[in-house]
């Protein structure tokens, strides 16, 4: 028998076999879509760090609006969202060929629309309720925004201000978002969008252990391939539960399995083990920590260095020693990581690491 394929998924973006540990959020979604107009589950905030699985979630929660036949727009905040937010939800030969809309009022070129900022509530509330009427009974519309701490604040004032009017009117919508911890909570204390208040905000955290431990069993064993207690308990701790590191550990340990020539057995050894592991901390400091640290101010990479000389929570006394700093002066950027779910206080007084592996990244790095 040879090796099957590889089933786990270290790609953003990119489903992975098996979605663990965020059931309710898509229990909670699901009921919101069967609740019908008002429900608050309709209007959600997906908040988490790099590699938390923001993405992915979004995909789920398209594929339960899709299995109810919604109308699903997926975009990822850039430049121009609004515009492009409004091409995609008008129907074909809808308001922009009708009378819902003047075309003195907007330019297009190319298939590319343009619209004044004053106008971008208005005009999106109208593509949706055009849209709305060309579905069946029972069915809406769904838009998911990823990325929201790259949208302009323009925009999204447009799409909150757009989505306040239609819930009023007990339209037949949701609207998902996803985005780094720091901006979500920017968003809800932005006065322009006191709105987005009113959401179900979810924050994703690190998966538990045996949740982690069960789905590398089930996937690796459900494929035919033997892996001991052993091995797969020191590939569960290696992930210490963070979903990114979940899908490099699973991918590396296969692929180490897959490659050896001796591999006859079709199994997943303690040496596949620790080579997978090796290999997923070292994708992890390329593709997660690297873009981590380089957006920091250079003080702030300056605390976590400090920080990576301990081996475990750090004193924040003894961070402001290393820094030469007061401790008033550390603990802004104490607050920022924080903010950035950089790092968390496990305990009064103390700090430490929320990414699996940074401590070793940054030691590496100095």
């Amino acid at each position: 028998m040879s090796f099957p394929a590889n089933p786990f998924k270290p790609t953003a973006g990119v489903m992975p076999p098996v979605l663990i540990g965020r059931s309710l959020i898509c229990e909670d979604f699901s009921e919101g879509l069967d609740d019908g107009p008002g429900a608050p589950d309709r209007l959600m905030l997906i908040s988490g760090p790099r590699g938390s699985g923001k993405t992915v979630m979004l995909i789920e929660l398209r594929k339960l609006a899709e299995q109810r036949h919604w109308f699903v727009i997926d975009e990822t905040a850039s430049s121009g969202l609004c515009d492009r937010l409004i091409a995609q939800i008008a129907p074909d030969h809808g308001i922009f060929a009708g009378t819902t809309i003047k075309p003195s009022l907007m330019g297009a070129s190319l298939g590319e629309v343009s619209i004044a900022p004053a106008l971008r509530p208005s005009t999106l509330r109208d593509a949706m309720n055009a849209r709305l009427k060309t579905l069946g009974k029972g069915k809406g519309l769904l838009i998911t925004i990823d990325e929201i701490q790259d949208a302009d604040d323009t925009d999204i004032t447009a799409i909150a201000t757009a989505a306040q009017h239609m819930f009023r009117e007990n339209a037949n919508v949701a609207f998902a978002f996803a985005g780094l911890p720091q901006v979500i909570s920017d968003l809800l204390n932005a006065k322009v969008v006191t709105f987005l208040r009113r959401a179900s905000l979810k924050k994703l955290g690190d998966v538990p252990l045996d949740d982690v431990r069960e789905s590398f069993a089930h996937t690796i064993r459900s494929r035919g391939i033997t892996i001991d207690d052993t091995a797969l308990e020191e590939a569960t701790q290696a992930t210490e539960g963070y979903p990114y590191m979940i899908q490099l550990v699973g991918y590396h340990m296969w692929r180490a399995a897959r490659r050896r020539k001796t591999n006859a057995s079709n199994e997943i050894t303690a040496e596949d083990v620790q080579t997978g592991i090796i290999q997923a901390r070292a994708r992890l400091g390329e593709g997660v920590c690297a873009p981590v640290i380089d957006k920091l101010p250079e003080r702030a990479v300056d605390y976590l260095k400090a920080m990576a000389k301990d081996n475990g929570p750090s004193r924040t006394q003894t961070i402001a020693k290393r820094m030469n700093a007061t401790m008033d002066y550390a603990n802004q950027y104490r607050v920022k990581l924080i903010e950035e779910k950089i790092i968390n206080a496990p305990e009064r007084g103390t700090v430490d690491f929320t990414i699996p592996y940074l401590r070793e990244y940054l030691r590496i790095r100095e």
